[in-house]
């Protein structure tokens, strides 16, 4: 946690930026660590889908590898040391955390996807069906990954470095706020680009930025990273599980659900 003399000599602007551009730089960087994969494995770019379950696993591991890099290098370079990594077992408080999380994020999703629908709001899908289809296996794979590797690196990311950063200059609430919107700016350029209307690329953008919100809010009370990973891990663990059944049972609706996938479209290049 900041220190009283850093908190009054950074200012509001200066945390804003920073923040911001360690986000922008955790998005720039995928760019360069997916590299290998994409090299390997040339249909990754053309033809997703036709690319090998090994390709695409790699591809994303990459990914998100590229989140916990740049967290990494920002801890180094400030001389913060690793002690400043909030993550430890939780307690039973933090536990109970964990499902207000996972109850939180589930009705917030049930909710946003029900007014949706009333409101026949237009939004834009992400990327993820390219990279899935309806490949079952690979659905499993990306349970897998979620739990391992996207939740534990995003939330290293933008919750213990670009929001913790952001509590130099404001207070704990502010900072999830502000820490939730940029999130959901970056990922504006990954909508707009599958978007037919600018209400189509706000709509799935303003869903990211309230799950952001809620896995903030559960890092902001606990102090402990462990506790938004684990929530942000079951409820897109349960989402790509009701897909499997979904493809299971021949649904024929069945596809990757478009608003709170946010770890898997952070920064998949175009």
């Amino acid at each position: 946690m900041a220190t009283a003399s850093r908190r009054r000599t950074d200012g509001p602007l200066r945390s804003t930026l920073v923040a911001a551009g360690l986000a922008i730089f955790g998005l720039i960087a995928t760019q360069f660590t997916t590299l290998p994969a994409l090299l390997l494995d040339p249909k990754l770019l053309t033809a997703p889908t036709e690319a090998s379950i090994t390709s695409r696993t790699v591809f994303f591991v990459l990914n998100f590898l590229a989140f916990v890099l740049v967290g990494a290098i920002y801890i180094a370079v400030t001389d913060r040391g690793w002690s400043y990594v909030d993550v430890r077992f939780p307690t039973r408080q933090g536990w109970a955390y964990v499902l207000v999380g996972i109850v939180a994020s589930i009705a917030f999703y049930v909710l946003i996807s029900v007014a949706i629908q009333l409101l026949s709001l237009p939004a834009a899908e992400n990327q993820v069906a390219s990279y899935i289809g309806s490949d079952q296996t690979m659905i499993l794979v990306m349970i897998g990954i979620v739990f391992f590797f996207n939740a534990p690196a995003e939330e290293f990311l933008y919750r213990n470095v670009v929001q913790k950063r952001l509590y130099d200059a404001f207070s704990r609430l502010q900072a999830v706020g502000i820490a939730s919107l940029i999130f959901g700016l970056i990922h504006w350029p990954v909508y707009a680009l599958l978007s037919e209307s600018l209400l189509a690329t706000a709509v799935p953008v303003a869903v990211v930025v309230g799950g952001a919100v809620i896995f903030g809010f559960l890092y902001a009370k606990t102090d402990n990273l462990f506790v938004p990973i684990i929530a942000h891990a079951v409820f897109n663990g349960v989402q790509f599980g009701l897909l499997y059944l979904a493809l299971e049972y021949e649904i024929e609706t069945a596809e990757p659900t478009t608003s709170l996938l946010v770890d898997l479209v952070a920064a998949v290049p175009l």
